[in-house]
């Protein structure tokens, strides 16, 4: 196992003169069905050291994610978890569908950021100049914020930071459970195991039994071929909850 992350990046940008530091992370961007998802943790220059035993959350086991996501509710400022449907995804594209599900995420955090720290190297959260294709900006959707704090992206930030990692945590046990709510409806796709994921049981279930309107239809999904398009109704999250909040 890796060395486990600290704050020490994130306590060097608060020094650098922003008061509230959201760390992000995301979750589902590749997955055949179900939605994406996004994390984030709230810290400021007084939080102490993260909960022991955060890490990435793709280096935990189910069962110690599961343990540390209450301790983490209560060492953040705030957090929060934004969802994009996979209609959302279907009708829009996966950026702006991470743009969405960020921008839920924010605007449900009790303690409004200054400075926004994403994992990876590019920032999906601001959106791009308005003269860019209307599919990129998709400026048209009420969720969609006016304003978006500064956005700084750092490569493997879920490894190395810690506040980015307990966002990880958040994001995955959250998606995990909402897949998990739908293996009873579905279950010769075997959400519960795969979570919506390109694994063997999930594509010969494609192939056999088709689509679900959970899966992302627009995609290229193995065992499928002619698929009937993108709905056009996109209204409601195709039924995903928008937001879980929790502020301490």
């Amino acid at each position: 196992m890796t060395a486990a992350p600290t704050l020490r990046f994130e306590r060097a940008l608060l020094r650098g003169g922003a008061t509230r530091l959201a760390a992000v992370d995301e979750v589902g961007r590749g997955a055949l069905s179900g939605p994406v998802t996004i994390g984030m943790v709230v810290v400021t220059a007084e939080t102490r050291t993260a909960p022991q035993g955060v890490r990435d959350s793709k280096l935990l086991t189910p069962q110690a994610r599961e343990r540390l996501v209450p301790r983490i509710r209560r060492w953040a400022v705030c957090w929060s978890v934004g969802h994009a449907s996979p209609t959302e995804i279907d009708a829009f594209g996966i950026i702006p569908a991470l743009r969405l599900a960020g921008h839920r995420a924010l605007a449900g955090l009790s303690a409004p950021p200054d400075l926004v720290l994403l994992d990876g190297n590019h920032d999906y959260l601001t959106p791009p100049e308005q003269d860019g294709p209307p599919a990129e900006r998709h400026s048209g959707d009420p969720d969609l914020l006016a304003d978006v704090p500064p956005v700084l992206t750092r490569v493997k930030a879920d490894l190395t930071c810690a506040a980015v990692a307990a966002a990880s945590i958040l994001a995955k046990t959250t998606r995990d459970a909402l897949m998990t709510s739908l293996h009873d409806q579905h279950p010769e796709y075997g959400w519960a195991e795969n979570k919506g994921y390109s694994a063997p049981a999930h594509i010969e279930a494609l192939a056999r039994y088709g689509a679900t309107a959970h899966h992302r239809r627009s995609w290229s999904l193995p065992g499928l071929s002619g698929l009937s398009g993108v709905p056009d109704d996109v209204a409601g999250a195709g039924g995903w909850p928008e937001t879980v909040e929790s502020a301490s």
